[in-house]
């Protein structure tokens, strides 16, 4: 037996993204942002609203960056959701970041988060309050790497539980993309 919720914006995992700009006096700020993810290929898609001094930034400037927010950094990550850059100027600082300006999008990478996409506006719908951006540059701290790729276990990410407002690390590899349900394929052309 199933029990029915209604409409919801409820999907696991949810990743907790950061999103970072600057503003016009170059000063950076910052957002937690959960509902995002990958648009296509080289789209991402986040759903954030205009109220925002982020998102303000983002549409003045036409770049952004999104980080992974990570298990040493949740303190840091959950305060720039819960306080707004509208009221708290330095907000950034505040959270304990620092601004590591991208060589390739006018947007700050923060130097704590060891992963960064970093994007160019493609657009911005204010009914829907969905932003779009091109993917220009995937960074990530050496740290993190294990034989040159990102290892997600030891950049730690956290994604966002929407039902019991927890927020989750990601746990143990259970198989193999492309290839665990080759077994289940047939002769004729699957």
């Amino acid at each position: 037996m199933r029990k029915s919720f209604g409409a919801k914006s409820w999907l696991y995992p949810m990743p907790v993204l950061i999103v970072a700009a600057y503003d016009a006096e170059c000063r950076p700020n910052a957002m937690n942002a959960a509902w995002g993810g990958i648009f296509t290929d080289d789209h991402i898609g986040i759903c954030i609203s205009e109220e925002h001094k982020t998102t303000k930034n983002i549409l003045a400037t036409g770049a952004f960056t999104v980080s992974m927010a990570t298990v040493e950094q949740l303190r840091a990550c959950d305060y720039v959701g819960i306080v707004s850059g509208n009221n708290v100027v330095d907000k950034f600082a505040k959270a304990g970041f620092t601004a590591v300006r991208s060589t390739v999008v006018n947007a700050p990478i923060i130097e704590q988060l060891p992963m960064t996409l970093e994007c160019e506006v493609v657009s911005y719908d204010k009914e829907s309050n969905h932003l779009v951006g091109r993917i220009v540059n995937i960074s990530a701290d050496e740290n993190i790497l294990t034989d040159g790729k990102i290892d997600y276990r030891k950049l730690r990410p956290i994604t966002y539980d929407p039902i019991n407002h927890h927020y989750i690390e990601l746990g143990n590899v259970v198989g193999n993309a492309f290839s665990d349900g080759k077994s289940l394929k047939t002769t004729c052309g699957d």
